[in-house]
């Protein structure tokens, strides 16, 4: 099994930033697939953005490319996601997910992923 825990999470005003953690813990995998996802009230789960174990290969959703960044630090077991230039329509519960293996695939749905950390709270105000 793996934890994953989010921190970071916070109210903001638009145009702002915030950085988005993700601590791990239990089994770790091998080249492995991390990823946040997002999900606003009424809304479906939406994916942001995803990072293989090396780091080399990463996708976004298009609403937030040129915003925000994934990287990870494999030492300390850790995601993170920056988020700049936010928007109000960026207001949700993020989750950090890991997915055990990385077949080089583009994953962007929930069902694709094996652990959800419990998520934190992004509020962007105008």
């Amino acid at each position: 099994q793996v934890q994953l825990v989010e921190s970071g999470g916070g109210l903001v005003q638009a145009g702002g930033s915030l950085r988005l953690s993700c601590a791990a813990s239990g089994r770790t995998f091998v080249n492995n697939l991390m990823a946040w996802f997002r999900q606003a009230p009424g809304k479906e789960r939406e994916f942001v953005a995803s990072i293989n174990w090396s780091g080399t290969s990463t996708y976004y959703t298009d609403s937030v490319k040129g915003r925000f960044t994934i990287s990870r630090d494999n030492a300390k077991n850790t995601v993170y996601l920056q988020m700049n230039s936010l928007k109000p329509e960026d207001t949700a519960a993020y989750y950090c997910v890991a997915k055990s293996s990385w077949s080089g695939s583009y994953y962007y749905t929930a069902s694709d992923y094996d652990f959800w950390g419990q998520g934190t709270q992004v509020t962007v105000s105008s």
